[in-house]
């Protein structure tokens, strides 16, 4: 019996999808819940298991076709059996034992999961792939495109020295996800009434307090206790006090969210993507500390789905992991503020009349005028700064 394979249904966000590679052929079999295709989205990229075992007999979009949802891009036929290999058509002269199959080659190391097996299964060296990923970095999209021809290759070392003053360029497209990013943010640019102030916060005590409970703290949860965390409990619990800033705009209408979906920036090396975790009002610390540890694997591996990147009632982005001392967060929309965590800096600061050194940082909230008063949102980061100041705040609710 023919069975169709569909493209998934996709989130009213999602408009369509690109075939990203085929990992079978018309003629091969395949067996049920094994993946059939990459499709790449503007957020994620998704695989299409197969839904039954048997053989793929018809391939019907091919890589680089955008699809839409519900589609049938190929055909199964259920329960068939692969043919096997004509023996007529085989050379009459020996035929040599067949060589040993390719590694992925040079650069194979810094290729993500998914990049390793397109490289894998086409026989691509990355060490000849232009990388656009951060420092340079092969992707599994530079991949796809360079095995269907639309990446040019990395030209091989002149063997003489450049020439003195020369000024080379190279013209790389951009990814789907890099173009809805750049969408996102003119439209986010466009849209709405951006402003950010900016707090500085002494995390003395959130130290003190990892450095004093964080090994029993570990012991009892598995999981590590981070700055990341305290900051998103604070910022729940102002959250609760400030509803403006969970609240997004909807034409005329102000929407009030009655519970907190915190969206936390995760860099990819195809770029910057936010998980959600949502009620984080009824999350404890070792809640918030695995989830977002489940997320950053899950980013890793290229297995991020659309539902953990649906929703999201505020952002908090940290540019401090790589080393930002301040900066101006850009607000998601339809969301209406954002949390900048910037890098930690011992500074000197006064406590008590005494001139003593502290680890700093400076936070920044970003929101949308349009609806957030000034008041309001310095109010909300003095909010978060007591917390983290004062962290037993945050265990008692206050």
């Amino acid at each position: 019996m023919s069975i169709e394979v569909k493209v998934p249904v996709l989130p009213e966000s999602v408009s369509d999808a690109t075939i990203a590679s085929w990992h079978k052929k018309a003629g091969d079999a395949v067996k049920r819940d094994e993946n059939l295709v990459d499709l790449e989205t503007d957020k994620v990229v998704l695989e299409v298991p197969s839904p039954v075992d048997g053989v793929l007999k018809e391939i019907r979009q091919q890589v680089g076709d955008t699809v839409n949802s519900q589609q049938i891009i190929a055909i199964i036929e259920e329960g068939a059996v692969a043919a096997a290999p004509d023996p007529v058509a085989a050379p009459a002269a020996a035929t040599p034992a067949p060589a040993a199959p390719k590694p992925a080659a040079k650069g194979a190391a810094d290729l993500s999961p998914a990049g390793l097996r397109v490289a894998t299964e086409q026989s691509i060296d990355p060490s000849k792939v232009a990388g656009t990923g951060r420092d340079g970095r092969v992707t599994k999209e530079d991949l796809v495109n360079y095995g269907k021809g639309g990446n040019a290759p990395i030209a091989a070392a002149p063997a003489a020295a450049p020439t003195p003053g020369s000024r080379p360029e190279e013209r790389v497209p951009m990814t789907r996800m890099r173009a809805k990013i750049a969408e996102r943010l003119m439209q986010s640019k466009n849209s709405i009434a951006m402003l950010t102030s900016f707090n500085e916060v002494n995390l003395a005590e959130v130290v003190k307090m990892r450095k004093t409970l964080g090994e029993q703290f570990e012991k009892s949860n598995g999981v590590k206790l981070g700055f990341m965390s305290f900051f998103v409990k604070a910022t729940a619990e102002a959250l609760k006090r400030h509803p403006i800033v969970n609240a997004s705009v909807d034409g005329n209408d102000i929407i009030y969210h009655g519970y907190q979906d915190i969206s936390i920036a995760v860099s990819t090396e195809k770029g910057l993507v936010t998980p959600v975790l949502r009620d984080v009002q009824d999350m404890s610390f070792a809640d918030i500390e695995k989830g977002i540890m489940a997320y950053a694997k899950k980013a890793r591996d290229g297995k991020l789905g659309l539902d953990d990147l649906q929703g999201g009632t505020f952002t908090i982005t940290n540019g401090g992991t790589f080393g930002s001392l301040l900066s101006t967060p850009i607000v998601n929309p339809p969301q209406s503020a954002i949390l900048g965590m910037h890098t930690i800096k011992d500074r000197a600061i006064i406590e008590n009349g005494q001139v003593i050194a502290a680890p700093m940082m400076y936070i920044a909230i970003s929101y949308d005028h349009r609806i957030i008063d000034g008041k309001d949102a310095v109010l909300f980061l003095v909010d978060i700064k007591n917390q983290l100041e004062n962290p037993q705040r945050m265990l008692l609710g206050l």
